[in-house]
């Protein structure tokens, strides 16, 4: 039988009422807790039995409390010199990577156009309802600042067209650089570069799923100008606060036997001309392909083999996004292939899981494996990293922190790796040390050599940067 919230011991209790658990998502867990089925547990029982004195709050607190020495770091340093890796060199090359982080986390991919009615998505979805998501430039702005201070190494902010803050409805193929300026002075005034994206869905000229290829000339000459839009807005940026990569992606396809797959894509490539037919100062052009969205399942027009023979034979960057292939297709192998036909290869860090490509970035064997696979290319120069995923059941403040952070992490797992001496045992052949080198690089302190990048970066380490994110999200993200 389950116990009376009464009879339950004080702790859990005070648990309960820690600020930790005084977001409106666990209020509303909390007044329907006893709403369970009839012989299921109360999930703060089960929790209860797990730990009488959870209290999250104080964890977080006590790990922002905390200050690690360099001793650890020593040591670890010199267990990584003994292997032929400089530390000291693999920090300062992690740190000085530039991530472009996606603005849309803030808001869930809503935009800030001014513009009545509802629009088509073009197969995107946040999933959760997570309170204190951003409605204003602002909004977006301050959360990301809060972000950054908890993210070692260098940021960029990538925007798409339609978080234009333009105080009237514009139409997309009117864009010009000043509906940007906030974004631009506020960029500046952090020392941040800004990359940027037409946005090819979510309006009424993509509601039936074709953009650059659709049949009417109409509507792909509208798509073609918003596009030229995006990268005049691109070379501006570029212009004020560095090279911008302006990144095309359209959901163009269809949803179930597809009769004619050559027509489609013979118009994306006359529309993908017609948008770069000259060259704009400043702006890194890139074009990104999907295997399928939300119905668009039967056929993409801008498949990865489209994009790639189009990136090689028009000489612009190809962006391959993690989230983007079918889920045993390696990302990893693909970049040693790519770089040497294609420059730049934009890579856009997400975590697909079974059919959704847009899960936050985690530091898993995927992520590793791509930050190896870079590294190890020698074409660090030729590739550019950002993120790009969303989570509306979480706080999102936190969700760009997780992401980000696990990139730069990886980053740094790739750059301390032996990787001299495995190639040393590959070209003798020696196979068994080889595998042994890759073993053991498991059991190398990485953990030490991470927190003092961290410390040097002046941003907490472990989980004490959660603790800034519970105060944020009770000071201002609750009151949204």
């Amino acid at each position: 039988m389950t116990p009376a919230a009464s009879s339950r011991p004080r702790s859990i209790d005070t648990a309960i009422k820690d600020r930790a658990f005084t977001t409106k998502p666990f209020r509303a867990f909390r007044r329907g807790r006893s709403a369970t089925r009839k012989g299921e547990e109360p999930l703060l029982e089960l929790l209860q039995e797990e730990n009488e004195a959870m209290k999250l709050h104080d964890v977080f607190e006590a790990e922002a409390k905390k200050r690690s020495g360099a001793g650890n770091y020593k040591a670890a340093a010199e267990q990584f010199a003994a292997l032929g890796v400089d530390a000291e060199t693999a920090i300062a090359k992690a740190l000085a990577t530039p991530i472009s982080v996606h603005c849309w986390q803030a808001d869930d991919v809503r935009g800030l156009e001014l513009r009545e009615g509802a629009v088509d998505s073009g197969g995107l979805k946040a999933t959760g309802n997570y309170p204190g998501a951003a409605r204003t430039g602002d909004e977006i702005r301050a959360d990301f600042e809060v972000a950054a201070r908890l993210i070692p190494g260098k940021l960029r902010f990538n925007i798409h067209a339609m978080y234009a803050e333009t105080g009237r409805p514009v139409p997309r193929d009117e864009l010009q650089p000043e509906h940007f300026s906030r974004w631009v002075d506020w960029a500046a005034a952090h020392g941040w570069a800004l990359d940027f994206n037409p946005t090819c869905f979510a309006h009424p000229l993509a509601a039936d799923g074709l953009t650059l290829a659709h049949p009417k000339k109409t509507i792909r000459q509208f798509w073609i100008r918003h596009c030229r839009a995006c990268r005049d807005i691109a070379s501006y940026f570029g212009r004020r606060l560095g090279d911008s990569v302006c990144n095309i992606w359209i959901p163009d396809g269809l949803k179930d036997t597809t009769a004619d797959r050559l027509r489609p894509r013979e118009r994306l490539l006359q529309s993908l001309d017609a948008v770069l037919e000259d060259k704009k100062p400043k702006c890194v052009d890139t074009v990104e392909s999907k295997l399928f969205g939300i119905g668009v399942e039967d056929y993409t027009v801008g498949s990865h083999e489209f994009y790639l023979l189009y990136a090689q034979s028009r000489g612009v960057g190809i962006c391959l996004d993690m989230g983007h292939f079918h889920p045993t297709e390696s990302v990893a192998d693909k970049i040693s292939a790519i770089v040497a036909f294609v420059r730049p290869v934009l890579l856009h860090v997400s975590r697909g899981l079974r059919w959704d490509s847009d899960h936050v970035v985690r530091f898993n064997d995927e992520l590793r494996a791509v930050c190896d696979e870079a590294v190890r290319s020698g074409a660090m120069k030729h590739i550019l990293w950002a993120t790009d995923y969303f989570d509306a059941s979480i706080n999102r403040v936190a969700a760009w922190v997780i992401g980000v952070r696990a990139v730069r992490k990886a980053l740094l797992y790739a750059l301390l790796e032996p990787w001299k001496l495995a190639v040393e045992a590959e070209l003798a052949g020696d196979g068994a040390a080889k595998l042994a080198i890759e073993e053991a690089r498991a059991e190398l302190p990485f953990a030490a050599v991470w927190e003092e990048a961290c410390r040097r970066a002046d941003v907490p380490t472990g989980l004490a940067w959660m603790a800034e994110i519970r105060r944020y999200e009770a000071e201002v993200l609750s009151k949204r």
